[in-house]
């Protein structure tokens, strides 16, 4: 870049602003991509185009003391300067001075601005701001314009402890321009701002540019000497303010009256380039880039097993401290990338991203790992992918066997798809035999597929057998449920009965009906999911000899009353009448709060109007129909005789069975007519304020077990009956 003329200097600075934001605007990119935290939560990360890392900040508690950035946003796009813009803020001053010959003459005066900030970078601890140029110009024969600058970091601040700022040693460069210069850079102190050559300074560094009357000494890109003149700033010093002079070797001299004017400055390395042009310029506010380095100052890293202190400044659990001049810095450990002073601000890198740092040749395979990454080679090669020595393991006869033996792999895989295929043609031919695509337009019950129910219906998930099949219970979408498995071999036998089972309890709806959720037509007889009932059944609770639950009368009433009311609904309140043909405790499930639910439809007819006869008798002969065993002819007065056996076994606590000529029901009958029934109610609920409850329950099953069918009461009849008691026991 040249630097001679006002028009070829502002173009320099437009340059270096569009590639100071290309690079922004690419820092930002990859850090969307990887979507890696700069700066605290609910803290603004961006001033303008420049990201603001924490550290740095612009609101209260989004800073480090020391680190505030103030956004101006008058400018389009804003710009950001360090500091809040106080005289305590970093700046940069220039001091112009007119001199004669002899003396310095009363107009100088000093412009004072806040540095501003080009670009932050956590990962090398160090930000890039704009500093101005030092220069000296002839304005007639007897006069001169000087203009020195003076940069302060902010050496102090208002607590007396030293800021984080510093100017960087290595990082930057002092460049004089000039055909006769002597240029100089001193350490500036910011307490003492005044005309060129005041102040508390100490000298640092200088170079001299001398043509000595040729021109044709001076080279492009070179800073020798001749024309230019270059020197680093010494090592190992804390400095926090510079001064920059340029001055000509001779205020008198004809080579200084004829030359327009002599330049300097403390600048980034490498990035001006001399150029011959430049030593014709003239400059006004021309401004370059120079490089701060920032650390945690007036403390040290922590030692090994030491407790970090409470103002730590290196907050993610992947960082690294290191100490620096008067201070420290926090780095991200190896293999890790982001900002180490914000929490989870160090994550892991993908190196395999980033081929071009992390090599993995064309024949590895680059996989990404915590602190680092491996890069195997592919199948059937052997060698370092990161080395790039990846060589085929096997011989070129090796390589034949082993393609043989993948050809036969290959067919064996195009049988077992060719098996699949076939097997999910057999699932949908049952699915459209079992009458799926009737009940997927019905939209009655939810329609599992056969994958669906595989982790229910293992062996470790049985918790018993129905007269069809086996019961699994599970989970399925959040829920519990059982999943009832027809017997394998029925199918032909059974199918038809359970196709009606999921016809008739899709259109069940009752509180006191346990709910059909859905069924798996994907088999030869479909399987059904219910939802589960957590108490067990109401045989369980009564004749469990290993726990005896406790039941009172109220709770014994309400059991009876609700089930009678579920099968009154089953009688008369659906669209077809449902007969169960297997009323017993086993089918009536009882939740936490023991609200009884009617189960097992596995022998339900869903039976015309017109039509009552039961081809086959099926069902617990000891909760059976006399007249239903004799006749084949089940009827609603058929489960009505069943209930009246469950009524009994609520009152007396014991057990029907069908090897004794069911001894319970001829007893108590016995018993009811010889008016004596009180001796067979359960001791629990035999007390004198049940009495009269007792025998009017007792009448009940008496009318229910009548072997005159026509004399039976229907189930409307009884489960009315049974709520008025209900009602009146509770009164």
């Amino acid at each position: 870049m040249t630097m001679p003329s006002q028009p070829q200097l502002l173009l320099a600075i437009l340059v270096l602003l569009a590639a100071a934001g290309a690079l922004l605007i690419q820092a930002a990119a990859i850090a969307d991509k990887h979507e890696l935290p700069i700066t605290r939560p609910g803290c603004p990360d961006k001033c303008g185009n420049i990201s603001i890392p924490f550290p740095f900040g612009m609101k209260p508690g989004c800073f480090r003391e020391g680190f505030e950035v103030t956004c101006d946003h008058s400018f389009q796009p804003p710009r950001a300067f360090l500091g809040k813009g106080d005289q305590g803020s970093p700046k940069t001053s220039t001091v112009y001075s007119y001199l004669s010959m002899t003396k310095i003459l009363g107009n100088s005066s000093i412009r004072n601005m806040p540095v501003e900030l080009i670009d932050i970078s956590v990962t090398r601890s160090e930000a890039r701001a704009y500093g101005a140029v030092a220069s000296a110009c002839t304005k007639n024969a007897t006069t001169s314009l000087w203009k020195m600058t003076q940069t302060t970091l902010l050496a102090k601040d208002m607590d007396g402890a030293e800021g984080p700022f510093l100017v960087s040693l290595a990082r930057n460069v002092f460049i004089g321009i000039g055909q006769e210069t002597h240029s100089t850079v001193s350490r500036f102190d910011a307490a003492n701002i005044s005309l060129a050559g005041a102040g508390e300074e100490d000298y640092l560094v200088s170079c001299s540019s001398s043509l000595m009357g040729n021109l044709q000494l001076a080279s492009n890109g070179s800073c020798s000497g001749h024309g230019c003149c270059q020197a680093s700033l010494p090592e190992g010093l804390r400095l926090t303010g510079v001064s920059v002079l340029a001055t000509p070797n001779a205020l008198n001299s004809t080579m200084w009256m004829a030359n327009t004017c002599a330049f300097a400055m403390l600048v980034e390395h490498s990035w001006y380039n001399f150029s011959t042009v430049d030593l014709y310029g003239n400059t006004t506010d021309v401004v370059v880039p120079f490089v701060i380095d920032f650390a945690i100052r007036n403390a040290r890293c922590p030692a090994e097993g030491q407790q970090p202190p409470l103002d730590y400044a290196c907050a993610s659990g992947n960082s690294s401290c290191a100490d620096v001049t008067n201070g420290y810095v926090c780095k991200c450990l190896k293999h890790y990338e982001g900002n180490p002073y914000i929490p989870n601000g160090c994550q892991d890198i993908d190196e395999c991203k980033s081929p071009d740092l992390y090599p993995c040749s064309s024949d590895g395979i680059c996989k990404n790992r915590l602190l680092g990454y491996d890069c195997p080679c592919k199948p059937g090669m052997k060698g370092d992918g990161k080395k790039g020595t990846c060589q085929p393991i096997f011989s070129h006869v090796a390589q034949m066997v082993v393609g043989v033996i993948g050809g036969f792999v290959i067919m064996a895989a195009l049988l077992f798809l060719v098996f699949l295929h076939k097997e999910k043609k057999k699932m949908r031919e049952f699915y459209e035999k079992n009458g799926g695509p009737i009940l997927e337009k019905a939209k009655l019950i939810k329609l599992f597929k056969k994958e669906e129910l595989k982790e229910i219906l293992k062996n470790g998930n049985k918790i018993g057998n129905g007269f069809f099949g086996e019961v699994y219970k599970g989970h399925l979408d959040n829920k519990e449920v059982v999943v009832k498995k027809p017997i394998s071999g029925g199918a032909q036998k059974n199918n038809d009965q359970f196709v009606n089972e999921v016809i008739i309890q899709s259109q069940v709806i009752h509180k006191n009906i346990v709910r059909l959720i859905g069924c798996c037509l994907e088999v030869d007889i479909p399987m059904l999911v219910y939802e589960f009932i957590s108490k067990g059944s109401l045989e369980d609770i009564l004749h469990d000899s290993k726990e005896v639950v406790p039941l009172d009368m109220d709770v014994r009433l309400s059991i009876a009353v609700q089930s009678a009311d579920g099968l009154a609904y089953m009688h008369s309140k659906t669209n077809n009448k449902i007969l169960h043909g297997d009323v017993k405790p086993a089918n009536i499930l009882l939740d936490d709060y023991f609200v009884p639910k009617i189960s097992d439809f596995g022998i339900s007819r869903l039976i015309a109007r017109d039509k009552e006869h039961a081809d086959n008798v099926i069902g617990d002969r000891s909760y059976m129909d006399p007249v239903f065993m004799q006749t084949g002819l089940l009827t609603e007065k058929s489960d009505v005789y069943s209930f009246g056996v469950v009524i009994l076994e609520l009152l007396s606590r014991k057990k029907a069975t069908y090897s004794d000529n069911n001894s319970l029901v001829r007893n108590f009958l016995e018993a009811h007519k010889e008016r004596r029934v009180a001796e067979l109610f359960d001791n629990e609920i035999t007390l004198t304020s049940n009495l009269e409850l007792l025998h009017c329950l007792a009448t009940i099953a008496v009318e229910c077990l009548n072997l005159d069918v026509d004399q039976r009461p229907s189930m409307i009849d009884v489960a009315e009956r049974l709520l008025k008691l209900n009602r009146y026991h509770k009164q």
